[in-house]
């Protein structure tokens, strides 16, 4: 249903996106994304390492590594797809947010929300730096 390919919107080393392999019907399940939950506290461990960039707020006092196809989502203001954290399971279950064609980039919005346009915590940071958000 989905698989790993280079995506023009990221411009990391690795340039990863995750993509359709078929058409993909609003409200489908893409992913079941299994997670490694950890204390906040423990974060500043995680901070120092190129995993900073890919935990997730996980309830109020733990955030988590999605593993699977879970850290490879690109964001979008506009996304196709949308997460919900089912913490019976340990998953971040990723679902069609609306209908997705074969060969798309499959998008989530980083911030959690579907419709949350909020600057992204790394272009804060580039921002509190003086750097712009275009640099």
């Amino acid at each position: 249903m989905i698989e790993i390919k280079t995506s023009t919107l990221s411009d990391g080393e690795l340039n990863r996106g995750v993509f359709a392999k078929r058409d993909i019907s609003k409200g489908e399940i893409l992913h079941e994304a299994p997670v490694l939950p950890y204390p906040n506290e423990e974060h500043v461990f995680i901070e120092k390492t190129l995993l900073a960039d890919y935990a997730f707020e996980y309830g109020i006092n733990h955030s988590a590594i999605v593993l699977g196809y879970g850290m490879l989502f690109n964001h979008s203001y506009e996304p196709n797809a949308a997460y919900d954290i089912n913490f019976d399971n340990h998953t971040f279950d990723f679902y069609a947010y609306k209908d997705i064609k074969a060969g798309e980039e499959v998008l989530i919005n980083y911030n959690g929300e579907v419709d949350n346009n909020d600057p992204l915590w790394f272009n804060q940071e580039e921002t509190e730096s003086g750097k712009t958000e275009n640099e």
